[in-house]
């Protein structure tokens, strides 16, 4: 029994910790007794946890000013806050085409955002390496923050990783290409590793439409369809982080494959304007159906336009179809449309709604997120700062890192 005693007494600790750190974060000034309130803990346990943090540099202690002519009975309360400029964390979305970069403080704050475009899959791995350097660097100045500020950065990439942050399917773009490695070697950077669905659903119920549920579903709808899966509030991954592929749309009925919203739209398009089909499609797109992007679709659509507006019923049942079947499978609350064609997916909810009861008998509430197509790099930040909050007590804020190497 003693051998497993000094563990068991961190590990509660940490946990202390972290619950301490997300009560504070946002809350301003708080004291011990609003501490106590608001995390269930002990006085003693709150005091002590919060003289460590604020030697390890997160909490400040604030004086307590009294007016001369004042009186409280007892000892004047301590009151604490939380230091959200002590260190920085990075979230990153590596996608086909473009990389995004936000860099954030401890409060989760953005203090900057940084986009490059990235041709992934036609350039050597060193090169990608260097995009990503640069990106982090401009990321960082722009936020006026120093590099040994960063405690973590969490990555979000279009593969399935396990618990473990190992991409596990066969892909010899990641294998050649070991983000984790490459960004910790190069920066001394703990690397956080995460599905890129994963973390959208992360920042959807951080700070978009599913805030306060648990149990909840956040579909990428773009070019492809992913999912990121929280049940009773916890991420799942499966056991090779598989949980949350959509690979099984292969075989639905009127689904056919794991092709999102944006790819359908252009595709249908094209196909009313090859069909010959009197449309405003054709003008919006200058009469080259190459030229016709979803953008164009949902725009005719939404002025009118028969042919693009039998596109937007076609995409409504498909969806329908879609989320009917892995309503069935996992029963959310809520089900998210997110990424970049979001806002133009609001249009399809009101027909969606009316549908998704045909395929599955748990039919969830239906949201598109306004969170744009940074919600991934945002989920990243939220990604990073939960290992920040869990390992608070074996990370040294860039302020006392310093002190630390002085003394």
């Amino acid at each position: 029994m003693q051998a497993g005693t000094a563990p068991s007494t961190q590990l509660v600790r940490r946990v202390n910790a972290s619950a301490m750190l997300k009560a504070m974060r946002g809350a301003g000034i708080v004291t011990g007794t609003e501490l106590m309130a608001a995390t269930g803990l002990s006085r003693a346990t709150v005091i002590s946890i919060c003289d460590e943090l604020v030697r390890l540099g997160w909490l400040q202690e604030l004086e307590n000013q009294r007016g001369a002519g004042d009186y409280v009975k007892g000892r004047p309360a301590r009151r604490f806050a939380f230091d959200d400029s002590a260190a920085s964390v990075i979230g990153i979305d590596i996608g086909a085409n473009k990389i995004t970069a936000i860099v954030a403080d401890m409060a989760g704050t953005p203090l900057s955002q940084v986009t490059m475009p990235f041709r992934a899959y036609n350039v050597p791995a060193n090169e990608r390496a260097d995009v990503l350097d640069s990106i982090a660097a401009e990321a960082l100045e722009k936020a006026g923050v120093f590099a040994d500020s960063v405690l973590a950065v969490s990555v979000g990439v279009a593969a399935p990783v396990s618990r473990a942050g190992e991409v596990l399917r066969a892909q010899e773009f990641w294998k050649s290409f070991d983000v984790r490695k490459i960004v910790s070697e190069r920066h001394g950077w703990h690397v956080l590793l995460e599905n890129d669905a994963n973390l959208a659903a992360l920042a959807e119920r951080w700070q978009g439409s599913a805030q306060g549920v648990d149990n909840l579903v956040v579909m990428l709808a773009g070019d492809r369809l992913g999912s990121g899966i929280l049940e009773s509030g916890r991420l799942l991954h499966g056991q090779v982080g598989g949980f949350g592929e959509l690979g099984y749309l292969d075989n639905v009925d009127g689904v056919g494959d794991t092709y999102g919203i944006a790819h359908y739209a252009t595709l249908w398009g094209r196909e009313a304007l090859d069909s010959g089909a009197e449309t405003n499609l054709r003008a919006l797109c200058g009469g080259d159906p190459e030229a016709l992007t979803a953008e164009m679709v949902f725009r005719a659509a939404k002025e009118g336009d028969h042919a693009a507006r039998k596109v937007m019923d076609r995409m409504a049942h498909r969806m329908a179809r879609v989320i009917g079947s892995i309503s069935t499978l996992v029963n959310p609350e809520l089900v998210v449309i997110a990424g970049a064609v979001a806002a133009s997916a609001q249009a399809l909810i009101p027909a969606m709604e009316k549908q998704v009861p045909d395929f599955t008998f748990t039919p969830p509430r239906l949201a598109t997120s306004a969170l744009g197509d940074g919600i991934v790099s945002l989920g990243a930040i939220r990604h990073a700062l939960d290992y920040v909050e869990e390992n608070a007590l074996d990370l040294y804020p860039a302020s006392l890192s310093k002190q630390v190497a002085a003394g």
